[in-house]
């Protein structure tokens, strides 16, 4: 099995001219991406690449400038945003209530929703490997530009383990923030495939906000991860980021910027650490299991509208990739089962009802047989079960409704 990984290295840039040609090369870049972005919009969502590129490939080299491998990637880059684009839209459907009868009702879109064409506003440029980049052996990284290759030292911490000759590098992207370099570098390793038969743990986990992660193992035992910290510390950017919004003034909007990219590496940060602990406290061979959360919302309608937002989610996607890709270092692996009535079943006697519930004391107290536990580790204990069902032999395995054990 292929596992990737995104090596992020900032630049040590040595004069301006390196600085104005990445610039430079980045905006044309850009503004190509517009142009096919456009096209592809224009012409029914076409994203055939032989199609595209014998239709665009001379008008990107003439109007651009730009070389030959940069003119191909600049349509790959494009078909690979309208992809994305494409499962994020069927990944949130559109939900709407009928006024007459209050039903809700779902629909799912695709990307003929969409009212004007994808726009690529930050400049960037995505560089193959070897024809646009390298690694040199003096340490330095070579990339190409509109004005030539140029030489540059990479700045970062653990760059070394990549080299041991394992790792694959490949696509590399080159990007500007907060005024300095970055190089974000796609790098691939070949691990063991996962094997259900050398499974020493199945361990199922709830997310949730009172709770980042509720995990329940196959010998009973449960695990909490607090969230309530968290979630104040998110309140705290909340009421900042509302505070410099309501002064609107240029330098407001600065600090706005700076602290959403603060917001964002600290959620990367805590994101990191849990799955590290996760994957560290298991160790290998264990299958991690969570629930698909698919269209399910964390939205509390009984706070105070300035207290919604912070719990409202988390960045549980982030949180699933970065669990994946650290689980199958160790030869694990993540799965995902139905969320379906997970939080509403009694793992002793099989009932389920969504009222034995009480989400105000978070509990569940089963009325059939008498059960009662934390509502978090009820769900981390269904979810379990569903593991264990999967190593079993079930692919899709899913709780149905039932009111008898």
């Amino acid at each position: 099995m292929e596992m990737q990984v995104t090596i992020k290295t900032k630049l040590k840039i040595s004069n301006s001219e390196i600085a104005w040609s990445f610039s430079k090369t980045m905006e044309q870049y850009r503004q190509a991406c517009n142009y096919v972005s456009e096209y592809i919009f224009n012409h029914d969502f076409d994203m055939k690449q032989s199609r595209l590129n014998k239709e665009l490939y001379t008008k990107l080299r003439n109007l651009f400038s730009l070389k030959s491998q940069m003119a191909q990637s600049v349509i790959r880059t494009v078909i690979a945003r309208y992809k994305t684009v494409k499962t994020q839209m069927a990944r949130r459907p559109y939900k709407y209530q009928d006024q007459n009868t209050g039903e809700w009702y779902r629909e799912v879109r695709d990307l003929t929703w969409l009212h004007k064409p994808i726009s690529f506003n930050r400049p960037q440029v995505d560089l193959q490997r070897n024809r646009d980049w390298s690694y040199l052996s003096s340490g330095q990284l070579s990339i190409n530009t509109l004005d030539g290759r140029v030489k540059v030292d990479p700045i970062c911490r653990g760059f070394n383990q990549y080299l041991d000759g394992t790792w694959k590098f490949g696509l590399a992207k080159l990007l500007k923030s907060s005024g300095k370099w970055y190089l974000h570098i796609s790098a691939t390793k070949e691990v063991a495939d996962f094997n259900k038969q050398t499974v020493k743990h199945v361990v199922g986990l709830d997310r949730g906000l009172r709770f980042l992660a509720t995990s329940y193992d196959e010998q009973g035992k449960t695990a909490f991860f607090d969230g309530q910290a968290i979630m104040r510390k998110r309140a705290k950017y909340q009421k900042l980021r509302a505070t410099l919004q309501a002064k609107g003034t240029k330098s407001a909007k600065r600090r706005l910027k700076k602290l959403s990219g603060r917001e964002n590496r600290w959620i990367s940060d805590v994101n990191h650490c849990l799955s590290k602990t996760l994957v560290q406290k298991y160790g290998a061979n264990t299958l991690f299991v969570l629930e698909n959360l698919n269209g399910v919302s964390f939205e509390r309608t009984d706070l105070p509208k300035a207290l919604r937002n912070q719990n409202k989610s988390w960045a549980f996607y982030q949180l699933e990739q970065f669990l994946t890709y650290k689980a199958h270092l160790h030869n694990s692996e993540v799965v995902e089962v139905s969320a379906k009535y997970t939080s509403q079943r009694c793992p002793k006697c099989g009932v389920i009802k969504k009222d034995n519930r009480n989400h105000e004391k978070h509990e569940y107290h089963c009325d059939n047989c008498s059960y009662r536990s934390n509502d978090d580790r009820i769900g981390a204990m269904n979810i379990q079960l569903l593991g264990t069902q999967y190593i079993s032999g079930q692919e899709q395995p899913k709780f149905e409704l039932t009111t008898n054990a």
